[in-house]
């Protein structure tokens, strides 16, 4: 993977086809640099996390779109999120020493995985995705041809260094692409995790689709950024009263509280709770630290 922390859309002149190739290597081990995760779940975070950038990158929108997973096993949740500027985060919530899942529906049994699209301006989407298949492609291959009724086909690979993902779809057409699918997809299966996780692009669509015509549009950088900020920790904290958050400073001295995305820690103690509820709090611009 010659580039990573790009995501580069492709479409192909000649069929109703797109692809998006995207790779991730600084950006992934930010995610993981204030966690240990096993080998195992840090592999599905990173999956995760390649698969939010594709995903974000076949959406015409402002905002943000999280896949978050839940379940009832020892791995409780998974979320990865990826917004318009090309923004990714991710967390991974786990109890005690996890044993060797055989697969990412085993890891998740009894929970969901569901697909959240939440615009800057507009109506938050939420689509929950069945957990169908063994592995988390494949939920997602199933929930764009079932709830989409576009044929998908993706690929994701993660290791302790990197993180990559392919994925190939159908574009909506008026014309019958069902043949030029079949062609595509037949191609777009065979490739490897090894040659995901370590080939450039170029070198991927020329060993999958060397015979087809295809544009490469210039790729889009991605980093690993928190939007965490001590003024969205006042408005959660805001759904407390003031009678009750001055009762944990009593009991406390200050109320502490850390981003689970990137562990930075925000502290409030009285002068901030009494700021936070008068008027002064409510002027734009006020941004006292105490």
């Amino acid at each position: 993977m010659s580039s990573p922390d790009q995501i580069q859309r492709v479409l192909f002149e000649d069929a109703d086809i797109r692809s998006v190739l995207t790779g991730l290597k600084d950006s992934y081990q930010q995610a993981l640099a204030k966690h240990q995760y096993p080998d195992q779940l840090r592999d599905i975070l990173g999956q995760m996390m390649a698969a939010v950038s594709l995903l974000s990158a076949t959406l015409k929108f402002d905002g943000r779109l999280m896949l978050q997973a839940q379940s009832e096993n020892q791995v409780r949740v998974l979320v990865a999120e990826c917004n318009h500027q090309r923004d990714l985060r991710a967390i991974a919530r786990f109890e005690g020493e996890l044993p060797d899942y055989s697969c990412f529906r085993e890891m998740m049994a009894g929970g969901q995985l569901v697909i959240t699209i939440e615009p800057e301006n507009g109506k938050r989407y939420q689509g929950v995705v069945p957990l169908e298949g063994d592995h988390l492609n494949q939920c997602l291959e199933a929930y764009f041809s079932r709830s989409e009724q576009l044929p998908t086909q993706i690929h994701l690979a993660a290791d302790a260094e990197r993180a990559a993902g392919f994925l190939l779809q159908v574009m909506p057409a008026k014309g019958d692409s069902g043949d030029d699918w079949q062609h595509f997809s037949y191609l777009g299966a065979t490739l490897k995790d090894d040659e995901l996780l370590q080939l450039d692009n170029e070198t991927i669509l020329h060993r999958l689709f060397h015979d087809e015509k295809c544009r490469l549009y210039e790729a889009d950088a991605l980093q690993f950024k928190c939007d965490c900020s001590r003024k969205r920790t006042e408005d959660a904290l805001k759904y407390m009263t003031q009678d009750e958050l001055e009762e944990i400073v009593r009991e406390e001295g200050v109320i502490e509280v850390s981003c689970q995305f990137c562990n930075e820690l925000y502290q409030f103690d009285q002068t901030d709770i009494t700021m936070m509820f008068s008027d002064s709090a409510n002027i734009e611009g006020s941004d006292q630290v105490h």
